[in-house]
């Protein structure tokens, strides 16, 4: 039997008070085992002590976290979604937008009718009773509905600009030394997303004042036409249950957006070479990302934001980590360090 099957049998013991915590960002830390918590040495555990933090098989992740010191910081490649991953899911007590939502277009009808979408849509996708399938042809649904509306709303770059600098969107604690500590060691970062790339780029040009070489982004990308208005989307449209890396051709470096003259470090071919993968997401589906890679080793960090009692259970099972409350990325910032420190690599 496997540390998997043995841990669903424990859920009552191990996580009878879960029901008490908070659906917010808390200052206290808690952490939870399932298994053994002496499989991983206590010299492997920052990792895990830095936020409210479960693990549901310590032997299996043990045993990835071996693999991939031994293989090298040379396999490695980060895969991460973007809204409520690498972005805080609450802001000032309130629900921190997506670069879907901080969308406004200069038209307010054409607001309100995404707003309807959103309402609609958004309890469906988190649903803990509905398919995967059946989620996947709602999400169709509703990219689809939600782009149409951009194009006929008359959507311009500017209304971009002037959206993320009025939008209530910010990076997690330690996002910026998780990007830097991968800049420096040469891993390359893909950032999958089911949102909108040129909105993406905006918030990293305003909110992080600079840019990394190292990071591409794969996500649903517009097409302007000489005065600045949208007219189409290319390729493929990417929503929140289909992100993989057959979409790694859509994948712009965004030293090219940013007017870093350097160039990217890795292309599509490199990136391929790298068959260990840390992965990092706040959805389920997300761990469908590294689907068009054939990786050795695939580490999984899971971002449990809200409705913990009733999705721990499904999260835990899926991911090899998984971070409670809109936690911060300092958790992954001392594990990249862990698995590969300096002067250890």
């Amino acid at each position: 039997m496997s540390g998997r099957v043995l841990c669903i049998s424990t859920i009552p013991f191990r996580f009878h008070s879960i029901s008490k915590l908070p659906s917010y960002p808390s200052s206290n830390s808690r952490l939870w085992f399932c298994g053994n918590p002496n499989v991983i040495g206590m010299e492997e555990q920052g990792f895990l002590q830095a936020s409210e933090a479960v693990v549901a098989d310590t032997d299996l992740l043990k045993k990835k976290l071996e693999a991939m010191r031994l293989s090298g910081l040379q396999k490695l490649q980060v895969i991460a979604d973007f809204d409520a991953t690498l972005t805080r899911y609450w802001i000032d007590g309130r629900r921190g937008q997506t670069s879907h939502g901080l969308l406004k277009q200069g038209n307010p009808d054409y607001d309100d009718k995404r707003e309807e979408l959103y309402k609609y849509y958004h309890p469906l996708e988190y649903s803990p009773t509905i398919s995967i399938e059946e989620k996947t042809k709602l999400m169709e649904e509703w990219w689809g509905k939600s782009h149409s509306l951009l194009i006929e709303g008359g959507l311009t770059f500017d209304a971009i600009k002037q959206s993320v600098a009025s939008a209530t969107i910010a990076f997690r604690e330690g996002v910026v030394e998780l990007f830097e500590l991968l800049e420096e060691r040469d891993v390359p970062v893909l950032i999958f997303s089911a949102g909108l790339a040129d909105i993406i780029e905006e918030v990293l040009r305003q909110k992080l004042h600079r840019s990394f070489k190292n990071i591409r982004i794969v996500s649903n990308r517009m097409v302007f036409d000489d005065n600045g208005c949208l007219v189409s989307f290319k390729g493929k449209t990417i929503h929140s249950l289909n992100k993989n890396e057959h979409a790694l051709d859509m994948a712009a470096p965004l030293h090219d957006q940013l007017g870093d003259v350097n160039g990217a470090t890795n292309d599509s071919a490199s990136v391929r070479k790298r068959t260990n993968v840390l992965l990092l997401g706040d959805h389920i589906g997300d761990l469908g990302m590294s689907d068009g890679l054939n990786y050795d080793t695939r580490i999984s960090v899971g971002f449990l934001n809200d409705n913990i009692e009733n999705s721990l259970d499904s999260y835990r099972n899926a991911f090899d980590i998984v971070y409670l409350n809109d936690a911060s990325m300092l958790g992954v910032v001392k594990l990249v360090h862990q698995l590969f420190p300096v002067g250890g690599i």
